[in-house]
């Protein structure tokens, strides 16, 4: 026997209630119970939202249960976590601690590196990606940092880089040079600004005597004043 729909709703209110949802599934999981409710069958409903009989079993018991916020489709919860609170309280310390250079064979956590130390401890298979998920939501993250050898000695980057008198004394000379040039340059003029010479022009010109004027618009090149015709002469 199929499930009845409840008696406080009508074919009239989902359709009002669909055409002012945002949520395009729930509108159509309400115009599919609308149907039902002006007496057609659950096969037109099914064929009217496009799916099977049962999911419109389902959508029934979710309205009669919840009301049309029941047809909001939600986010499925997804595979559970393989860890329970212990495992990761200990995953949690390990990657805190950091991991031993003799014991571990490296400097600093892999996603690789913990997924076999989680299979040593409790013997679970993890891939990378969950290994992912789970130190996310631990709050920790992946930082892309250089690695330190444990035997590397104190001041030795420091003392590498360190760099002679000789070569110091050459870079100051390098900058002190290149500023100096810098500022024996002459500011420059903008666009619109033409040099023009006073007297001659051409060779004759006095070199150096130059004068800055600002650009005109130039005249038109006819003239106002119409040319007069002058009849030709018979021969």
């Amino acid at each position: 026997m199929a499930t009845r729909l409840r008696s406080d709703f009508d074919a009239s209110g989902l359709r009002v209630l669909a055409r002012n949802s945002k949520d395009a599934g729930q509108a159509r999981r309400l115009l599919a119970l609308a149907m039902i409710y002006e007496g057609g069958t659950r096969t037109e409903a099914a064929k009217t939202g496009g799916v099977t009989l049962r999911i419109v079993r389902d959508w029934v018991v979710e309205f009669n249960a919840c009301g049309p916020s029941g047809l909001i489709g939600g986010k499925g919860p997804g595979q559970p976590s393989l860890l329970n609170d212990a495992q990761r309280a200990a995953l949690a310390a390990v990657v805190e601690s950091g991991p031993a250079p003799a014991v571990y064979g490296v400097v600093r956590w892999r996603l690789v590196d913990l997924c076999h130390w989680v299979w040593e401890m409790s013997r679970i298979s993890i891939s990378p990606q969950a290994m992912s998920r789970e130190l996310r939501a631990m709050d920790c993250r992946k930082l892309s940092v250089r690695p330190r050898h444990h035997g590397q000695a104190e001041g030795a980057i420091a003392l590498f880089n360190r760099v002679s008198p000789a070569c110091r004394s050459r870079l100051r000379a390098i900058k002190a040079s290149t500023r100096a040039a810098w500022k024996s340059g002459s500011a420059m003029k903008p666009a619109s600004v033409r040099r023009r010479s006073w007297g001659a022009a051409g060779q004759n010109a006095a070199p150096g005597r130059w004068r800055c004027w600002i650009s005109a618009p130039r005249r038109p090149a006819y003239s106002a004043r119409p040319a007069r015709f002058t009849p030709r002469r018979p021969a």
